[in-house]
């Protein structure tokens, strides 16, 4: 029979092993901010957690804590308790935690126990996880040497993240391409959840020794915030410029925004896909009418919705290209190369996709 596992503190190893981890805070706590590897199987539900709360306010913790296990009884406690040995089955290299390493995830662990389950828990919870996350960040943003890989729109410069091994893809966290077309289907995560995910990200990229690749992205990457320290010494890193001829970019923006987000409605909405995805492009065009200015936006909308009024063959990717040409030449590209000109970064490199990757590439082997 294996040795129980003895409770831990040691935050790093558990966000470099990708650790399951239980989460038995309440679901708004959760949905506030977790961690990747988290899964939220909560003591109690946000309701029960507000009369608790309530309760120790106007009578104390006896009577708040005699209260929870009222409200966390019977057929209820059994659901729950299924849920946790569940996880603790399937993640026997697991650890659950609540949101200072108290009470709550005490209750579970015993309950744990008292079902023939020893499982160990997180000290200091959720907090002191955040708390480290953040000190990670502030560390790795101060100190690692950052490379950016720049270019114009439809360059390719997430596919040149990819394919980079110490790269992080700032937009594949933050659930958002980056621009103005740039949301997906899914919701963003919550900026927490973003922070986490990039500090564990550069945790395990400090394990080694060389430069991190970053996306050159601005200040916002759809509604998620990058952090001050970071951005900061992004607006000073060495460029890497993605330098591709624009029917090249045209056909990323293409494969992009119309093939691949196209197929995700499709597949999300089924018959009403299409619509969904023309009303959404559509709709982002408008939301930079006024940058964009009435006319060109009038042109553009009406490219567009020829391109959606066609079947699915080569006459209408002919007029999708069309409209991401003119947004190209004669929005993208001007701002584009005024953004270049404020940059004050070194530009280290300059190249087509493959060239820059191979670049890029050879940086990473000599460390």
């Amino acid at each position: 029979m294996a040795a129980a596992r003895e409770d831990t503190q040691d935050y790093a190893r558990i966000f470099l092993s990708d650790t399951p981890l239980m989460d038995t805070r309440a679901p708004t706590e959760f949905s506030h901010g977790s961690f990747p590897t988290a899964t939220s199987l909560p003591l109690m539900s946000d309701e029960e957690r507000a009369a608790v709360g309530t309760c120790y306010k106007a009578q104390g913790q006896a009577a708040a804590i005699a209260l929870g296990h009222q409200l966390v009884d019977g057929a209820v406690r059994e659901e729950r308790l299924a849920g946790w040995l569940r996880f603790a089955r399937e993640h026997p290299d697991g650890y659950l935690y609540c949101f200072r390493g108290g009470l709550r995830s005490q209750i579970v662990q015993q309950w744990l126990a008292d079902a023939g389950v020893a499982y160990p828990r997180i000290g200091g919870g959720y907090k002191a996880m955040r708390r480290f996350l953040l000190e990670t960040l502030e560390d790795r943003a101060e100190h690692a040497e950052f490379l950016l890989v720049a270019g114009a729109t439809g360059s390719g410069k997430t596919r040149a993240i990819a394919a980079i091994d110490r790269a992080v893809d700032l937009e594949g966290l933050a659930g958002h391409r980056g621009s103005a077309f740039g949301r997906l289907l899914d919701e963003q995560p919550s900026q927490i959840d973003f922070e986490n995910a990039l500090a564990i990200a550069l945790l395990k990229l400090s394990q080694q020794p060389g430069p991190v690749f970053l996306e050159d992205e601005g200040r916002l990457i759809g509604r998620i915030g990058l952090p001050e320290v970071l951005r900061k010494r992004m607006e000073a890193a060495a460029l890497l410029v993605i330098d591709e001829p624009l029917p090249a970019r045209v056909q990323v923006l293409f494969e992009d925004y119309v093939l691949d987000l196209g197929a995700r409605y499709l597949q999300r909405f089924g018959e009403t896909g299409r619509q969904q995805h023309r009303d959404r492009l559509l709709g982002d065009l408008a939301r930079i009418k006024k940058r964009l200015g009435g006319e060109r936006e009038d042109r553009v909308a009406k490219l567009m919705g020829k391109a959606f009024a066609q079947p699915d063959d080569a006459s209408a990717q002919e007029l999708h290209c069309d409209w991401i040409r003119l947004l190209l030449e004669e929005y993208y590209d001007p701002m584009y190369e005024y953004q270049m000109a404020q940059r004050r970064g070194l530009r280290l490199y300059r190249g087509t996709r493959d060239a820059v990757i191979e670049y890029a590439r050879g940086q990473v082997a000599r460390g």
